[in-house]
């Protein structure tokens, strides 16, 4: 497991403000931790600490002259090759060549493994994502819940954490009749009866597709019940059946695995939508408002106070949600995620609030939006469905771009803006398409490797010299590699997946200027191994990166 240069350096300069107290230089005091972060332009260091400014009021010094104290211990540090102080208290930390070097053997050596790291407060996560009704075929935008919560999923564990990814069905309620009573009217069209279809059914030709099927496979099972309402909840249990195997399989092939799929129906069958009642009853959170039982979520912050009972005893939708996640604290975890589709902002409040009533504590739950998308071709806005009418789904942009290219798309942008999702460059096999730009740029490399074997051509990665890597395509690069298992814990904390595929683009680029620049296959011993040693690095961190965002690293294009 990979150590970070900013784990490396906190505790480098953490051991030297002790050594410059111990010296008497700094006096006994209650110093803060030690913040790494990386300075605004390269100018100013590769990493930068403001400890002396954040210790300034406990020392009762200058900050410039706690920075200058602490200044030589920290040139001691072996993999610093120097530092600066700048007003008003930074130190600019500049790291050695030689370390960057040896960099290029750890990402070698540890090859899949590099950038995961062992995290030192080890969570346990729950991420719920895409939660499509099992209604009919998911769209784009559970596609893009769907890239965002495995890629989130990925970062976590990658950062040290545990995490179990899950998705609700909700097959319980209205709409799941509704669909019944859809699909009852089209088995019976089929066998060739005349039916008022539902005006407000689900009227997409996959309708018709869950008809035939049913017809096809269960129909001996069908014709033996005999009550309508009976017959409508064998076609809604069939039907979401039939379409939760569907959105598995979709899922799959996105390369999305869930640890688990739970049935909002078990809720229900358990007592445990009600238990949750009598239990924020119990707490005082509920008051009754003309035969309504209302739960106090403006207590939270909320606008206005929710029904979670009708008055005539139905429990809402919204009670058996508090319910389902009631179900998740008991499961034990530290963080529980949701993400949600761009229209559910106005109910992150209520359900924190109920998560707030049950005892969770503030940060333990949290809420993200994936936000709308739109799909456009040329310039001009477009749907993807030519059968299903309503419809742009899932299933059809893998077919019409690949995976690849779906799950790059959807990342590559925070999750809070609105996506204008490019279907023609996702299409393009070229360098202005940036999932191509990165695939080509592992190819490349697998290429240079498959080269200097068919000639024949020796290099020997693990003896690598520092000179010949002191230039600045080579600094660039390397300055990369070190920051790669940074990004990916930074990335993790601040539940922001699109920041790795901004960072595999920003080492993509470097490589290409260092390619330009540097003949990999050179006739020098030193030079050849040393750039070989380079390239093999790069590879394996493009690998690393793009499998973490379920894309795809070919080795020849």
């Amino acid at each position: 497991m990979t150590v970070t240069v900013k784990e490396m350096l906190a505790g480098a300069i953490t051991g030297s403000i002790e050594e410059a107290v111990r010296a008497g230089l700094l006096p006994e005091a209650e110093y803060p931790e030690v913040k790494i972060e990386y300075p605004r332009e390269a100018r100013f260091g590769d990493y930068s600490t403001p400890v002396a400014l954040e210790s300034a009021k406990a020392v009762k010094k200058a900050p410039v002259e706690i920075a200058g104290i602490i200044k030589p211990y920290i040139e001691k540090i072996g993999i610093v090759e120097s530092v600066e102080v700048v007003k008003p208290g930074f130190i600019n930390i500049f790291i050695s060549n030689a370390f960057m070097c040896e960099t290029l053997k750890t990402v070698i050596k540890e090859a899949t493994d590099y950038g995961r790291s062992k995290s030192a407060n080890t969570q346990k996560y729950n991420i719920e994502f895409v939660s499509a009704n099992p209604t009919g075929p998911m769209n784009v935008v559970s596609a893009r819940a769907a890239a965002i919560g495995d890629t989130l999923a990925n970062l976590l564990e990658a950062a040290g954490h545990s995490v179990d990814r899950e998705f609700y069905v909700n097959d319980f309620g209205n709409q799941v009749t509704l669909l019944g009573r859809s699909v009852l009217a089209r088995v019976m069209e089929q066998r060739g009866e005349k039916v008022d279809f539902p005006e407000d059914g689900y009227h997409g030709d996959y309708v018709k597709d869950i008809a035939a099927n049913l017809i096809e496979l269960v129909w001996d099972q069908f014709e033996q019940i005999s009550g309508e309402e009976q017959r409508i909840r064998f076609c809604a249990d069939y039907a979401v059946k039939y379409n939760v195997a569907g959105q598995k399989k979709d899922l799959t092939d996105f390369r999305v695995e869930f640890s688990r799929w739970f049935m909002e129906h078990t809720l229900h069958d358990s007592g445990a939508v009600m238990d949750t009642y009598t239990l924020l009853d119990g707490r005082g959170h509920i008051f009754d408002e003309e035969g309504k039982k209302l739960f106090k979520s403006t207590d939270y912050g909320d606008d206005k106070d929710r029904v979670v009972v009708r008055d005539d005893g139905r429990p809402t939708y919204l009670l058996a949600d508090i319910a389902y996640h009631r179900d998740k604290l008991g499961r034990g975890y530290d963080t529980i995620i949701d993400i949600w589709g761009p229209d559910h902002h106005g109910y992150i409040a209520r359900l924190s609030g109920a998560m707030a009533a049950m005892g969770c504590r503030e940060d333990g739950f949290k809420v993200l939006i994936a936000q709308q998308v739109n799909l456009v071709m040329d310039g001009e806005a477009v749907k993807m469905s030519k059968r299903l009418g309503r419809f742009s789904t899932m299933r059809e942009l893998i077919e019409e771009i690949g995976v690849d290219a779906a799950r790059y798309f959807f990342v590559m942008r925070s999750m809070d803006s609105h996506l204008d999702f490019d279907l023609s460059l996702a299409k393009k096999q070229s360098s202005e398409n940036p999932v191509f730009y990165l695939q080509y740029a592992h190819a490349r490399i697998c290429s240079i490797f498959r080269e200097a074997e068919k000639r024949g051509i020796e290099y020997d990665t693990g003896n690598i010299s520092n000179t010949v890597l002191d230039n600045p395509e080579a600094a660039a690069l390397m300055k990369l590699l070190v920051k790669y298992p940074e990004e990916i814990i930074d990335a993790a904390a601040a539940m922001e997946p699109h920041r790795l595929p901004a960072f595999l683009m920003k080492l993509a680029q470097a490589f290409h200027r260092f390619y330009t620049e540097h003949r990999i296959l050179a006739d020098e011993e030193d030079v050849r191994n040393s750039n070989f040693a380079a390239a093999a690095a790069v590879r394996t961190v493009l690998k690393n990166g793009l499998t973490m965002l379920g894309v795809s690293a070919p080795e020849s294009m």
